[in-house]
This record gives C-alpha cells, sequence and structure tokens, in this order.
C-alpha cells in the first residue's frame, strides 16, 4: 500500500470539500467527515500507520501530520470566512456592479412643526420642557383644578391603564395616557420658583372618533408664563405673534370667551379655515387654585397658559384638509414635505 499517495488523495479531498461547504452547518459536516475523532477519514488514516515498515514510519509519520495541520489550518480559516459579514467576503462582492441610489428620508411633518415650533418660541424667550405620557389623575386632573364630577374625569373619555387599585399610588392616584400637555405646567411649577415661561409639545392621548380633523391620539403645545403682573393682553400678544411667526402676517385669528377649569378667564382660540372657523386650541389666565396647588402665593404672582393643537396649525399652512393623512404612512403624501 501507497500510504503516500493514500495522505496526498485524502489532503485532496477534504481541501476540495471545504472550499465548497458555503455554511457554518456545511463545514461543519466536512469537519466530522475528514477531521472527526470517531468515525473521521483522518481516524482511518491513522489506523493505517500501523502497516508500514519500521523504515517507512518516520516519512510516513511526517507527511500524515502536515496533511492533518493543513487540513485542520484550511478548515478553521474557512470557518472565519463563513463567519464574516457577506460584504466583507471578496468573493462574494463584485464591486464593478452599479450602485443603487439611496433615498434619503425625512422628518415627518408633525416633527417638523415642532421643531419650527420650538424655534419661534424660543424666539419669544420661552424655554422647552418635557413630561410623561403617562400620568396621575394629580398631575392630569386635581392639580389643574379639575373636580371629580367634571366630565373631562369620565373614564369613557380616558385611556386608563388598567383598574385603579391595580395601578395607584398613595398621592397621584390611577394611572392613565396624559388627556393634556398641561400636565408638564404643573410638574414644572413643582420644581422652579417663578417667573418661569415654558413651553411643551408632545402627544395626549383622548377616545375621540376619528373624523377629518379629529383623532384619538394628537400633538399639543402648552405654553405657561408665570411672574409678577402677568396679564391677559401678553397672553393674546404672544399668540398673535406666534400665530403670524408660523401662518404669515394675513392669518386671521380670535378669542372667544369660555371655561376651563385650570384658567380664569378663560378663551377659545379660533382661525380661519376656508370661509369657516377652526379652533386651534384654548387658553386664558392661570387660576389662583392652580398655582395654590403647586405652593404659588396668588397674591404675588399671576400667570398665562394655553395649548395649541399642532396639527391643525401643520394643516393650515400645508392646506391639508384631513388629519388622517399624517398617519396612513402614504410616502406620496410624506415625500411632499
Amino acid at each position: 500500500m501507497d500510504l503516500i499517495a493514500l495522505f496526498d488523495d485524502y489532503e485532496s479531498a477534504a481541501i476540495a470539500a471545504i472550499e465548497q461547504a458555503d455554511s457554518a452547518a456545511a463545514i461543519e459536516e466536512v469537519r466530522i467527515l475528514y477531521l472527526g475523532k470517531k468515525k473521521g477519514r483522518l481516524k482511518d488514516l491513522q489506523s493505517s500507520l500501523s502497516k508500514a515498515t519500521p523504515e517507512e514510519r518516520p516519512v510516513v509519520g511526517k507527511r500524515f501530520n502536515e496533511v492533518k495541520n493543513r487540513v485542520s489550518q484550511r478548515l478553521d480559516e474557512r470557518k472565519v470566512q463563513l463567519a464574516a459579514p457577506v460584504a466583507a467576503r471578496g468573493a462574494d462582492f463584485d464591486v464593478t456592479l452599479p450602485g443603487t441610489k439611496i433615498e434619503m428620508g425625512r422628518p415627518h411633518p408633525i416633527t417638523q412643526t415642532i421643531i419650527e415650533f420650538k424655534d419661534l418660541m424660543g424666539r419669544f424667550g420661552f424655554s422647552v420642557v418635557d413630561g410623561p405620557e403617562i400620568e396621575d389623575e394629580w398631575h392630569n386632573f386635581d392639580a389643574l383644578n379639575i373636580p371629580l364630577e367634571h366630565p373631562a374625569r369620565d373614564p369613557l373619555d380616558n385611556f386608563y391603564l388598567a383598574a385603579a387599585s391595580a395601578n395607584s399610588d398613595a398621592k397621584g392616584g390611577p394611572r392613565l395616557l396624559r388627556s393634556q400637555t398641561s400636565t408638564v405646567q404643573i410638574r414644572t411649577m413643582e420644581h422652579t420658583q417663578p417667573p418661569v415661561r415654558v413651553v411643551s409639545l408632545g402627544r395626549v392621548y383622548r377616545p375621540d372618533t376619528i373624523d377629518k380633523t379629529h383623532s384619538c391620539m394628537f400633538h399639543q403645545m402648552e405654553g405657561l408664563m408665570v411672574g409678577e403682573s402677568v396679564t391677559m393682553a401678553q397672553l393674546k400678544t404672544v399668540l398673535l405673534m406666534f400665530a403670524q411667526a408660523y401662518l404669515g402676517d394675513d392669518v386671521d385669528i380670535r378669542f372667544r370667551p369660555s371655561f376651563f377649569p385650570f384658567t380664569e378667564p378663560s378663551v377659545e382660540v379660533d382661525m380661519k379655515w376656508g370661509d369657516d372657523w377652526l379652533e386651534v386650541g384654548g387658553a386664558g389666565m392661570v387660576d389662583p387654585n392652580v398655582l395654590r396647588a403647586v405652593n404659588y402665593d396668588p397674591e404675588q404672582v399671576t400667570g398665562f397658559a394655553f395649548g395649541l393643537g399642532i396639527e391643525r396649525f401643520c394643516m393650515k399652512r400645508h392646506e391639508i384638509d384631513d388629519i388622517r393623512r399624517f398617519y396612513e404612512n402614504d410616502i406620496r403624501f410624506l415625500s411632499q414635505f
């Protein structure tokens, strides 16, 4: 028996099988077949060494070790190649292939509007603050002077997360998705002494019937200014300057007397919408009870607050007639912004 030729045949077959393996599973099958300690072909070759004569054993033994090492080394190299990302494998990547144009994304129109709102209010001297979207009843209702019997607290008009006994705490009460960004003004005043001049922008949730101008999830910008001698005239000035800065000098805006538990007096803010007026938010002077809830002295400071619908301002600027278009994920619509 020509053992050297037998070793050469083994090496050639093993290397060929290693090169053809195209996955981790395939290379493992090759390892078991050619280098397995129990039933591998290398085990058979090792058994054949006993057939060599004493004179042949040094040469045959040396050749056996060379073949074993070469096959083992190439197997390890192939494992590394298969483990590398496809793009890193030179043989699998053709640099001559034509490139594909990358379509760059852009911020959602609501995100664009929020960014611009922050910039505009920053020019008016307002800082941006943020708060949690999962709130407790204290911040969402109690501290805002909204009594238990008020319709806004009806469980059917809010998104409570679970039964009150399962998700309440000693102070805040049951948890719910915030129904207004006014919760952030409470959290801000709890930790900040006057003067305060902040805006908060974010998502709010109400189980409204979805139509052209309403959604169960929408975005608000809450504004708050508290200090000595803050007046209703300053509130009107800020809202008018903001509307004109975002929509243009010819924007029509009006204020109607209204009622909110957390402001007194209160107004509705309307904007001309085609031939009709569209409500875009509410505003008013901060109710003294709200100031007392955060340990402010209403005899020393006054303030105003406003909440504006971000979607409605965006719809007005871009002449969008249906709020649902923002959330349909239609690339034809979104690519226009």
